[in-house]
């Protein structure tokens, strides 16, 4: 029983002569290697005088049960053996020649040629011609292998034509002999063989192994016509098993006929052209560019006597593309009437799908591959399944079948880490997971998972997922944990139930306390690279917004209250077209600008999907790259489970570089694993203007008073100024000193000051000169460092004209006159535009009178 199957079978081996390439003794794996490759390139050579290619099939290992069915099919018989030793004296040369003779006897009933290749033997043994020995210094020095080989080739070629021409003859008299599979030598003993019966069925079978011969000997035409002649022999017997092979040569040398460029593709195809072949040799032979004269006697052997060019034509020899297939199905089905014959139904599966991919057939194709699972076989090793299941996954791979094929690459991987396995290879469990991902539409790229849109099975999806972190944990690296369970916890959290959650965000807790997440490429052995996830989900945020600065650190451009004002106002342009770009609002610049040296605030409004509390620290604002708002305390944010919209305000104070700076991405750290989030990345998340102006830093006023402020406002701000009342009562006449005290408390130099006037009045024939004031004494101290205190002194002298004024005493007899308006405040950074407008105040402050002074701190 044949037990090993070769899952790379396909039809083109047919064609070839198997050849195996073995070690003798201690012979370094990579030099060993080093040598089959390029006793491999080998594979097709042209034979002399002749249109003829011979394709040769390398093997490094052959079981010997194998070689039994060579008769059966002869491209799995070892018709040659070419060993590879070291041998370093002359003493060991005997001891290294015997094992060489004991190799052959492994497979010496079906050997045409071998050869010995010995490295490292000098001196007079070395010096000897032999055609069967070849000798080297060493692996650098042996030039001559490719040629040795090809001479190799030809010596098998004359064994193989010489057979060919032995068996395809007509001996009078002669019986021929019945050719058996090994499991069916016990089931002829006692026939007769004398029957007609008997002699059909070795004719059938000697006619089929002749055309296997021909198909190796290059002579196609020949072949087709001996396979035809065989399966009408062995039908008329009904020997099932050998039909089969008829009918499978039948469609193997049809496949090549076809398809001159092979079936294998990319997964099975093995060949390579030898670099002694000219481009010519280099094709196959095709009947149809070079005619084979057949010699009908060649073709007649006992009770057959066939002209086969007259009687059955090219057309009608080679099947068509359909037949080839409906020949495969044939042949399948009677090799599996054999339980002993499983490994030939297997490989004709697989040969036939190979097949059916160049034909575009898929479905066809996935019936074969169907049926080739269920075929049973010994009891596998667990290589043997790993080597099964990988090849149904590249088969399936080929027509189409995309998760078909990951199934069957995630059963392989799972056979990696088998429990009957001593040692359980989780890195090759691990690299078989990973190519199962596009099967099942699954990137580890999260930007693939931003679009909105999801792709495939969730619940297959996390269970690959799951089974990534569980192997990578088994290899031993905690980072390929942490980057697999944060994927997991960001792509798929809106799949997990709430306790999948909580199970996922303690083991990923579990794992970041011996290793944190990080936001840097994990780069894998095969150059994979996984790229980081960022938990823009965990807390998701809704808004961003930069906040202003406080009133009274606002800057505004520096304008004299003394002077005339001049309008900058620009036309108004209607427009109903109005673009609305995502990208355009977050480019726009908002309308205030930053300071540098002042505390900034940006505003995030965020909620928690999370069924239990989450905690968020870290919490920072990137502006532009690798500008960051990093002074202030990390920022810890704890939201309750299911929260809604949450405000969270992070603020700093930092000494900026001066000018235009975009809110780039904010910062935190999520259960051990930092993220870097990109707000450009975000889909949905609204913004009122993302770009801010960061000017130098301006001077900081504190004024304080020699006067009580006033309970009462004369005049509301107007928003743009900083305004405060003190209060006063004096009588007409009366004169009184305000004092101010000028308290420069930033890291600028005051330079300039200015003080104006302004008074309010209802009846255009009240006046009065209320203030007056020196600023000499006062700018002399300028300008006035940080730190430092001027003082400014002004005069409140009440001098009014009551004339034609009868009821204004009455008036004024409340409170008297209140001077009220210095513009106090600390800190204090701007200037208040002039006012020179009247305000009609009621009757009861009808007398009151009130005259603004202002302080002006330019930028």
């Amino acid at each position: 029983k044949m037990s090993v199957p070769d899952y790379m079978q396909c039809a083109e081996d047919h064609q070839t002569l198997l050849v195996v390439v073995q070690p003798i003794g201690i012979v370094p794996e990579e030099s060993f290697f080093r040598i089959y490759k390029r006793i491999s390139a080998v594979s097709q050579v042209n034979v002399r005088d002749s249109q003829r290619v011979l394709y040769i099939r390398y093997r490094h290992h052959y079981p010997p049960e194998n070689n039994e069915w060579g008769d059966f099919q002869t491209h799995r018989k070892v018709v040659g053996l070419i060993t590879i030793t070291e041998c370093s004296s002359a003493k060991e040369w005997p001891q290294t020649f015997e094992k060489f003779h004991l190799q052959k006897e492994m497979y010496g009933s079906t050997l045409y040629d071998s050869r010995l290749f010995v490295f490292g033997l000098q001196g007079e043994i070395a010096e000897q011609p032999r055609t069967d020995v070849a000798f080297y210094p060493s692996y650098d020095e042996c030039e001559t292998v490719e040629k040795r080989i090809e001479d190799f080739i030809e010596s098998l070629f004359i064994v193989l034509e010489s057979k060919r021409l032995d068996r395809a003859t007509d001996k009078s008299g002669d019986k021929i002999p019945l050719l058996c599979v090994p499991f069916e030598k016990k089931d002829f003993v006692g026939l007769d063989t004398d029957s007609r019966h008997y002699k059909k069925r070795c004719q059938g079978r000697m006619r089929k192994h002749v055309g296997d011969l021909c198909l190796q000997a290059g002579m196609l035409q020949d072949s087709l016509v001996h396979y035809h002649m065989a399966v009408e022999l062995l039908r008329s017997v009904n020997d099932f098993l050998w039909l089969g092979a008829a009918l499978e040569g039948l469609c193997s040398a049809s496949v090549i006929y076809h398809y001159p460029g092979g079936t294998g593709g990319k997964v099975g195809s093995r060949r390579a052209q030898g670099g002694s072949l000219s481009a010519e040799a280099g094709n196959r032979h095709r009947p149809g560019a070079q005619e084979v004269l057949i010699d009908p006697g060649a073709l007649t052997s006992n009770g057959i006597n066939a002209d086969t060019s007259a009687e059955i034509g090219r057309a009608k020899n080679c099947l068509s593309p359909e037949d080839i297939i409906e020949k495969y199905k044939e042949a399948i089905s009677y090799y599996g009437k054999y339980k002993n014959a499983g490994v030939i139904e297997l490989e004709a599966c697989v040969k036939a799908v190979r097949v059916l991919a160049m034909q575009k057939r898929s479905m066809e194709a996935s019936e074969f591959l169907q049926n080739a699972v269920y075929i049973n076989l010994r009891q596998l090793s667990e290589e043997e399944k790993i080597q099964r299941y990988s090849i149904l996954s590249e088969l399936y791979e080929r027509i189409g079948f995309h998760r078909k094929s990951a199934f069957f690459k995630r059963i392989a991987a799972m056979q990696c880490a088998a429990p009957s396995i001593p040692e359980p290879g989780w890195r090759a469990c691990y690299k078989l997971l990973l190519e199962t991902l596009p099967g099942y539409s699954l990137s580890l790229d999260p930007q693939d998972f931003s679009k909105g849109t999801h792709r495939g099975w969730a619940a297959v999806q996390m269970r690959l997922l799951h089974e990534l972190v569980y192997a990578s944990r088994r290899m031993g690296n905690p980072a390929l944990c942490v980057r697999h369970l944060s994927f997991l916890l960001q792509t798929m959290l809106d799949f997990l139930s709430d306790q999948e959650k909580k199970d996922v965000t303690q083991s990923l807790e579990s794992y970041t306390a011996k290793c944190p997440g990080t936001m840097e490429v994990i780069t894998l052995p095969d150059g994979l690279k996984l790229p980081p996830v960022p938990f823009t989900k965990l807390p998701i945020v809704k808004s961003v917004k930069l906040l202003n600065l406080p009133t009274s650190l606002r800057p505004h451009k520096m304008k004299s209250l003394l002077g005339q004002n001049v309008s900058t106002k620009s036309p108004f342009i209607y427009s109903p077209i109005i673009a609305h770009s995502r990208g355009e609002e977050r480019n726009k610049k908002i309308d205030f600008q930053w300071v540098q040296g002042d505390v900034c605030e940006v505003q995030l409004m965020v909620y928690n999907p999370m069924p239990f509390e989450l905690r968020v620290e870290n919490m920072l604002v990137f502006l532009t790259t690798f500008f960051l708002l990093p002074d202030s305390a990390p920022h810890l944010c704890r939201m309750t489970a299911h929260s809604g919209l949450f405000p969270i305000v992070i603020e700093s104070k930092h000494t900026f570089t001066l000018g235009q700076f975009k809110l780039f991405c904010y910062h935190t750290s999520v259960f051990g694993v930092f993220s870097d989030c990109l707000l450009d990345n975000l889909p949905g998340v609204k913004t009122n203007g993302c770009t801010v102006e960061v000017i130098p830093a301006l001077p900081r006023l504190q004024i304080s008073t020699s006067l009580p402020r006033s309970a009462h406002t004369l005049q509301p701000s107007s928003g743009d100024e900083i305004s405060t009342n003190v209060s006063v009562q004096l009588y007409n006449g009366e004169t009184q000193q305000l004092i101010i005290k000028l308290e420069n408390i930033g890291t600028e130099p005051l330079e300039k000051l200015e003080v104006t006037a302004k008074t309010v009045n209802t009846k255009e024939k009240l006046y009065g000169d209320f203030l007056t004031w020196n600023l000499e004494d006062t700018l002399c101290q300028f300008p006035l460092k940080p730190g430092k205190i001027a003082t400014f002194i002004v005069n409140i002298k009440v001098k009014l004209d009551f004339s034609c004024q009868e009821n204004l005493l009455q008036d004024l007899s409340d409170d008297g006159i209140s001077v009220s308006g210095l513009p106090l405040s600390s800190p204090f950074r701007q200037v208040v535009k002039p006012r020179v407008e009247t305000k009609p105040l009621n009757p009861q402050e009808s007398s009151k009178v009130g005259d603004f002074s202002h302080v002006k701190v330019r930028e």
